[in-house]
């Protein structure tokens, strides 16, 4: 009688010297397989989640049954764990199992491989950016040692009893000063090379989080991964002091401190990019397809966790900051933040970024709106010293960029606009098939989207002019949410058409007061021809995998 742990993935092998030297296999692959085992029964074989797909993609899928409830393993947390049964094996029935569904599994396609090697790419980037800005900050201070992995021992913040994330949300992030000499010491952030433990635990934490987003049209990975393109498209259309050939002296000090001070810190920070790209990746982990309002409507259990605010929102930052406080991530925390002021940077950063991806609710817009009167107003703040003036900016300006990054599908080229409008049309629609809305989309669609062009996209992007930090992509995402709010005016009840009969809907079904009833009786697009149309506009010479973004979590404005 035995018990049997498999899992699936990369591991590290060599042959240990000594007396008994002898070959061995290393890393979390191998730890997860013993989880595997030890939290496993006689005489049944417990699998992980990567092994049960692997199967499920061998075809083996009738091999596999769900375990019923989440395993608790030693370093790892809750963990949902499958039971394998070959044909022809007769294992004894052990145990509480149920089939298992389609949904039980997170298939790692190809395109969500590309976009997380993707994302590995940029984040590893800045990562090297901060090491190599904090080495030479250790250089400066004499400090003999670099944290860039390996213990340090910091307490990371978690949410404390009784609070919520949406607690922690500050009004003002406090951003590190201006030094010049770290511009002027600073070389060539390629130079600095991270350990493969770094790069390889990156990788497998954003494998994890593509896993963790639910198969929706909208709120999926890739949703997430079009987002952080369009974070990381603003941020490098910012000038940093450290683009451009800092003359030794004092006249190159002071063009560095004014480009600092212009950007308000945003870009003196490698740190505070990446918090930023992380956030964009995180921000709608594990969403249901549905708006925080039907979550409440449904008495989730989101709802007395995070008091019936932002529910979505503070979910996906707890469940992606629960995973990176495992013990497999040791070595990427410690190379994110090696002090107590980095990592509670980090943590301030990615809470505002987040929460503020919750458009709908009214009194935390409220909030956003006063906010940014305070700091972009002719007075300002009188009270405030210049650099608490900087920081309270810099914190309203990442907002907003996660904010435009959420829904930049509306201010890029049209087919990319139509192709993610449909996309949320679609997962509204589906919800409320399912019972998971109380009004058909189709009754407020076209009104809908003319009124979140209006009242939030349009003077979204003037606020991203207004700030002056972002240069000529402000003039482009303006330029492009009006022309899209035009397009819509004209063509808009007729898309809302074609996707109602693409999805086999009839017309009739959109009430009068909302669609004039040109668009009831008008023959419907044909699903072939309205195909066809969006792959001729797909193949205009506009790349839509460079830059195509969404909506937010939430149904447009009405």
């Amino acid at each position: 009688q035995i018990r049997v742990g498999l899992n699936s993935g990369p591991v590290t092998a060599g042959v240990l010297r000594g007396e008994k030297s002898r070959f061995q296999l290393f890393g979390d692959t191998v730890n997860t397989a013993a989880r595997m085992e030890s939290t496993g029964m006689i005489s049944k074989i417990q699998v992980s989640l990567s092994t049960a797909t692997l199967l499920r993609q061998a075809g083996k899928s009738h091999w596999v049954a769900k375990r019923e409830g989440q395993v608790e393993a030693k370093g790892k947390g809750s963990v949902q764990t499958f039971w394998v049964e070959p044909r022809g094996h007769t294992a004894s029935s052990v145990g509480s199992t149920e089939p298992v569904d389609e949904t039980d599994f997170q298939v790692m396609d190809e395109k969500t491989v590309r976009l997380v090697d993707w994302n590995v790419e940029i984040m590893t980037k800045l990562l090297k950016q901060v090491v190599n800005r904090r080495e030479v900050w250790n250089k400066l201070s004499h400090r003999k040692t670099s944290m860039s992995h390996g213990p340090n021992h910091l307490q990371w913040p978690q949410t404390l009893p009784g609070r919520t994330v949406l607690d922690e949300v500050t009004e003002v992030i406090e951003l590190p000063t201006f030094d010049a000499r770290l511009s002027n010491e600073a070389g060539n952030f390629n130079d600095v090379t991270l350990d493969s433990s770094i790069t390889t635990q990156l990788r497998e934490y954003l494998m994890l989080i593509a896993t963790m987003y639910r198969s929706n049209p909208f709120h999926c990975f890739e949703h997430a991964s079009h987002v952080t393109m369009s974070v990381a498209k603003l941020l490098s259309r910012i000038i940093a002091p450290s683009d451009l050939a800092i003359k030794e002296g004092h006249e190159g000090g002071e063009l560095a401190s004014t480009l600092h001070d212009h950007t308000y810190g945003i870009t003196s920070d490698p740190l505070t990019q990446f918090a930023c790209i992380f956030s964009a990746l995180i921000h709608d982990v594990d969403h249901q397809g549905v708006p925080n309002s039907q979550l409440v409507e449904e008495e989730s259990h989101l709802v007395a966790a995070y008091k019936g605010k932002s529910l979505a929102e503070q979910n996906s930052v707890d469940l992606s900051w629960k995973l990176l406080m495992e013990d497999q991530f040791e070595d990427l925390r410690n190379i994110i933040c090696a002090t107590p002021s980095e990592m509670f940077r980090f943590r301030q950063l990615v809470v505002n970024a987040v929460m503020a991806t919750d458009i709908m609710d009214k009194d935390l817009k409220s909030l956003r709106n006063q906010r940014w009167e305070i700091a972009f107003s002719e007075q300002g703040r009188l009270d405030e010293s210049p650099e608490d003036l900087k920081n309270r900016k810099a914190t309203i300006v990442i907002e907003h960029l996660i904010q435009a990054s959420d829904v930049a599908h509306t201010m890029q080229h049209w087919h990319i606009y139509r192709k993610w409008n449909e996309k949320l049309f679609r997962e509204l629609y589906q919800a409320y098939k399912d019972g998971r809305g109380a009004t058909n989309p189709a009754d407020f669609w076209y009104k809908g989207e003319m009124g979140f062009f209006d009242f939030y996209i349009i003077p979204l992007s003037k606020k991203l002019k207004e700030c002056g930090v972002f240069g000529v992509s402000s003039d482009e995402y303006l330029s492009y949410a009006l022309k899209n709010r035009e397009e819509w005016e004209n063509r808009g009840q007729e898309m809302v058409a074609g996707m109602l009969a693409m999805f086999e809907v009839p017309t009739n079904i959109i009430t009068s007061g909302t669609t004039p009833p040109a668009v009831v009786t008008a023959p419907v697009q044909p699903r072939a021809e309205a195909e066809t149309e969006a792959l001729n506009e797909s193949n205009s010479g506009i790349n839509s995998e460079e830059s195509e973004n969404k909506l937010n979590n939430t149904q447009p404005l009405s």
